[in-house]
């Protein structure tokens, strides 16, 4: 017979096994004395199993990952789940209401971390977070977007050498993984000094909801609870292609300033040499072509049609594999038609 699991306890609040609750840790308080807590609702199973956390909008701006976490919470699945989920949808409250990725003080929230409970105000929040929430877990997947003006093709960073955040990102199904470094004061590295693997999921543009970013996430996740024998298989979307890895990106530049006109979008496929778009002056007299520096996936895009000199348009992942990399395209293409569409309340 299997051991019914202790109670969750997170902030000096019990979850009892089979329960959810939406428990309030306390962080600070807006400069009128409104309290300021970081919220995170915790779904505790009846059957033992690893603890996983969920975050989104660690910079305020990256709302996809918020209405991700809700859609995730209102999963039929959850509801025999195995182990323990702490969803956390809005880490960054005070950039969220301000529609800004940093906080009051313009500092990134993911250069905080580890934190500190004396610091600055990005390093106390970023100390509650760690304390509270990450350090309580097995392992985490936390959600971004581009920021405002650009827009990502679904994606997943992971850390090189790291096979089990290899396996869960090949489960997550994205179309492209991309090896990324640990960055100094981030979420990832902070996480991992602790023993705690974080997957990165990079979809869609800052300030906006992207539907077909939004049901990628929500399905990636249940594939990755899947994997880690969280949930069964029933009601879980089946991942239609492997995720091609891409271990080298670059951006294409502006080469002069004036009006850019794309001709290219994210999840293409281009060869090096290929025309990407065009930058005319506004009298039309002269005209630069933009021309991809090599062969790949557009894996990001600018949406901003005035450009300067030197501004970043293109992010294109370098593959070896063109033909896995159509595949897994089409594979999400391919998912994403066989889904009901949402209702509009659900979307809203």
């Amino acid at each position: 017979m299997t051991a019914r699991p202790a109670p969750f306890v997170l902030a000096g609040h019990e979850v009892l096994p089979g329960a959810r609750r939406v428990i309030e840790v306390p962080v600070s308080a807006f400069s009128d004395h409104t309290p300021v807590s970081l919220s995170v609702q915790v779904v505790h199973g009846r059957r033992p199993g690893p603890v996983m956390f969920v975050s989104a909008a660690i910079h305020g701006d990256e709302v996809i990952g918020v209405d991700i976490v809700r859609r995730l919470l209102r999963a039929k699945p959850l509801a025999s789940m195995a182990g323990t989920l702490m969803a956390v949808p809005i880490v960054n409250t005070f950039g969220f209401l301000n529609h800004s990725r940093y906080l009051p003080d313009r500092r990134d929230l993911n250069r905080c971390f580890p934190g500190s409970p004396s610091g600055s105000l990005g390093a106390r929040l970023a100390h509650i977070f760690l304390s509270e929430v990450v350090a309580r877990a097995d392992f985490g997947i936390d959600l971004h977007s581009a920021a405002i003006q650009r827009n990502n093709l679904p994606q997943i960073r992971l850390t090189a050498g790291n096979k089990r955040l290899l396996q869960m990102g090949e489960a997550f199904g994205a179309p492209v993984m991309m090896t990324s470094k640990l960055r100094d004061g981030s979420l990832r590295m902070a996480a991992e000094d602790m023993g705690v693997d974080v997957l990165l999921y990079e979809a869609g543009e800052g300030l906006r909801f992207d539907e077909l970013a939004a049901r990628a996430g929500v399905a990636g996740i249940l594939r990755v609870m899947q994997q880690q024998g969280m949930i069964g298989a029933r009601g879980v979307p089946k991942g239609r292609a492997r995720p091609v890895l891409c271990d080298n990106s670059g951006w294409v530049r502006a080469g002069a300033g004036g009006l850019f006109r794309a001709w290219r979008g994210v999840g293409d496929l281009v060869e090096k040499g290929d025309v990407l778009g065009a930058i005319a002056d506004p009298f039309g007299v002269a005209e630069v072509e933009v021309l991809a520096d090599s062969a790949g996936i557009v894996v990001g895009r600018t949406n901003m049609p005035v450009v300067n000199e030197g501004d970043a348009l293109f992010h294109i992942a370098q593959t070896k594999r063109p033909a896995h990399a159509e595949a897994a395209l089409e594979g999400m293409e391919a998912h994403m038609e066989a889904q009901p569409l949402w209702d509009e309340d659900e979307i809203i």
